[in-house]
């Protein structure tokens, strides 16, 4: 078959791979139906050395069932699924509260198995992970189908960590794919004022069809300066946190009035952050966020996709081959793109 391969930074390539098995009874084989490429893709695109390469990339798919272990019940060879980006058996006490990214039995895609970016994987804990779709779904809606993957659990879990409620006050910090989905989830948990920062204005239009109030654009003091202008000086409950670089948690810091939350969902690409008595702990201020267990919120996230409601396909907007996937990571890392859909 053919996969996606990063080989160093700026160097992906799509060649041949072996066709994955089944290795566990758990297993299945998953034949891709769409894919694509993530924001967080791009950190390696930006960092990784050859002495880390190649490797499989690609951790958002649909795809229809190929093939599945003894063990595993529920799914047949033809059923349309998705899957999260993180397998989990949702069985154990950590899936059980929801928290699927803890899972003792599970992982994430690309990170020792095969990744998405490719006409097949192999996918681990196939009956705790895949959530089968209907056989009849209409094709316009694989785009928004394949966001639960990741970018729109993801957004959800935002929201959701942070407590978004009726009448709050949220800012969003980022106009990628997550940070719009962000900008829905908040809406839909009934938030009154919703603050986007982001500076390209084809994103923040699309932050405005999702429910965004105000759009800014400033970074730094000047953009914390905006939030607290647009909130009579005290920053907003909520702070939601979609891009991962510290400029971005800095400005989450600025933005958040006290008693209020950070809910960080941008993989962090730092280790050390501001937690004293001045940032955080002074004014009271909680912190939370992590990788998003988004099989937690399929089911509920699920339904308004297939009936509608919501569209939250709309952030893909360049469709691409597999064989073309370099060529999507250079539109996305050139801002010429803001998310990749790739067919097989």
């Amino acid at each position: 078959m053919r996969a996606t391969f990063m080989y160093e930074a700026g160097d992906v390539r799509v060649q041949d791979a072996p066709d994955p098995v089944i290795e566990q009874p758990t297993d299945a084989i998953v034949r891709i139906v769409r894919s694509c490429v993530c924001g967080s893709d791009l950190h390696p695109f930006h960092t990784m050395t050859a002495a880390d390469g190649p490797v499989p990339m690609g951790h958002e798919f649909l795809g229809t069932v190929e093939e599945a272990g003894s063990e595993v019940s529920g799914l047949k060879r033809g059923d349309l699924v998705v899957a999260p980006f993180a397998f989990a058996d949702n069985t154990c006490e950590f899936c059980r509260e929801g928290l699927h990214t803890s899972c003792p039995n599970g992982g994430f895609f690309a990170a020792g198995i095969g990744g998405a970016q490719a006409e097949a994987v192999r996918v681990p804990q196939a009956q705790g992970t895949l959530v089968k779709l209907p056989s009849d779904v209409d094709e316009k809606l694989l785009p928004s189908l394949l966001t639960l993957a990741d970018v729109y659990g993801t957004g959800y879990h935002a929201a959701h960590q942070a407590r978004v409620k009726a009448g709050d006050s949220v800012t969003i910090i980022g106009d990628g794919a997550v940070g719009l989905l962000a900008v829905l989830s908040a809406k839909q948990l009934g938030a009154e004022q919703i603050i986007l920062m982001g500076r390209h204005q084809d994103r923040t239009d699309l932050g405005r069809y999702f429910g965004a109030t105000d759009v800014i654009a400033e970074r730094g003091e000047e953009g914390i300066a905006k939030v607290r202008d647009l909130t009579g000086g005290h920053g907003t409950r909520a702070v939601l946190e979609a891009v991962g670089h510290m400029s971005a948690y800095e400005m989450a810091v600025g933005a958040v009035r006290p008693g209020g939350v950070i809910s960080r969902v941008g993989v962090p690409q730092y280790e050390d952050a501001p937690v004293g008595f001045g940032s955080l702990f002074g004014p009271n201020v909680t912190l939370t966020g992590g990788p998003a267990p988004v099989r937690a919120y399929i089911d509920q996230l699920l339904p308004a996709v297939l009936d509608g409601t919501v569209d939250p396909g709309r952030v893909f907007d360049r469709t691409l081959s597999l064989e073309q996937a370099p060529d999507g990571y250079r539109a996305m890392d050139q801002r010429e793109a803001l998310k990749v859909l790739l067919t097989p």
